[in-house]
This record gives C-alpha cells, structure tokens and sequence, in this order.
C-alpha cells in the first residue's frame, strides 16, 4: 500500500489565504509579521538583561555569592534539553517541507515532550529555591546569605526565568496546535507556514535561555 505521506507530496493541496495571491506570499507577508514581533520580545526581554548587567556592575560582590546557590547541573541539563529541542524542531519543519506528516509529527511531539521535561525540572528548582527561602523582595528568608541586597538578584532570576518559562509554555501550546493540524493533513509542501514560523519562535526561546544560563548560573 502507498504511504500516504509520499501520496500528500506528490498531490500538495496549495492552502492560501484568500487576500493572498499564492501561499508563497502569504510566507513571506507571515515572516515579516514574525520577524515584527520577535523585535518587540527582544525589546521586552532586552530590558531585563539591562537590568541585570546594571545591577550586576553595582553589586558585584553579591551577584557572585548568590549565583552560588543556583544549580549548575539542573541549569546544564535545562540547556542540554532546550538545543535538542532545537534540533527536533528543525527536523520537525523539514519533514514539513518534504510532505513526510508521520515524521513531522514525531519530531514535534518530541519537541514537546522535550519542553516538558524543561518544565519538570524547572520546578524541581524553583522548589529548591522556596524550599530555602531564596525568593524575591520580602519573601527572601534565607540566612546563608549575609548581603541586603541578595533579594535583588533573585527578583531577577525569578522574573527573567519566570517570563522565559511562561514563553516555553506559549511554544508548547503552539507546538500542540500544529501537531493537531498536522494529524488533520493541512499542511504539505506547497504550505508549511505555521511550522516553520513556530520554529522561528522556538529557537529564540531556546537562544534566550543560552543567554540566561552563563548570566545567572555560571558568571553570576
């Protein structure tokens, strides 16, 4: 019996929306929206690691000694996860493009199993943190630490992890959704643009975080 990915490549159905003369133009018309947006988070998120190089260059001392009770490995094995979700991504829109579904789905549900793990251990460490009274402002009870000022280093990797996470959640919810469209054959090699858009999105989740790793958990 034929494989029904190879008979979705060899007949794509080219899905356009109507204001646009072909799917190619509706590409390049998203990839600009999405290039749009991606400015305004780099904006958002940009103001944050102002925040913290500010901050950082007032307090050295206090950085350095409260970095010490972040987790390097849980933070290692949160950025070993993230590049191969990365990777699965990437496989994920290429089997896009080719008209493979059943890879393309796999590799997104990779994608997501992947982020989930990011989660899990996220809350592994956040535990970690209430647990020895490491939170931000007030709620800072930890008596390890001697500096005043080392509930403000912690407002910061709560609030920049914290956004970062909240974004992870948004790329699983979108990640779900093709996987949805997928299994319900809409995209094919003609139009594949929601899955390559979603990878945009996720690699620059996936590249915030390789910025956020050394900041916080290495160099403090």
């Amino acid at each position: 019996m034929a494989d029904t990915n190879a008979q979705d490549a060899l007949h794509p159905v080219h899905h356009h929306a109507h204001h646009f003369a072909s799917a190619e133009d509706e590409f390049e018309a998203s990839k600009q929206g999405m290039w749009l947006f991606m400015v305004t988070e780099v904006l958002m998120i940009g103001g944050l690691f102002v925040a913290y190089f500010l901050f950082r260059g007032m307090y050295p001392e206090m950085f350095f000694e409260a970095h010490k009770m972040l987790s390097v490995k849980m933070g290692a094995t949160n950025t070993v996860v993230l590049i191969t979700s990365s990777v699965t991504m990437v496989l994920a829109v290429t089997a896009a493009q080719r008209g493979q579904r059943s890879k393309s789905i796999g590799y997104l549900l990779a994608t997501f199993v992947l982020a989930c793990c990011f989660l899990v251990v996220k809350y592994f460490e956040y535990s970690e943190k209430i647990h020895h009274g490491l939170l931000p402002g007030g709620m800072f009870t930890n008596h390890e630490l001697k500096d005043p000022k080392s509930p403000l280093f912690f407002s910061l990797y709560f609030v920049m992890t914290g956004l970062h996470g909240l974004h992870v959640v948004v790329g699983m919810g979108l990640i779900a959704w093709l996987i949805k469209r997928s299994a319900a054959k809409e995209f094919s090699p003609a139009f594949y643009t929601p899955v390559e858009l979603v990878g945009f999105y996720w690699h620059f989740v996936d590249l915030v975080w390789i910025y956020l790793f050394p900041l916080l958990y290495l160099v403090g």
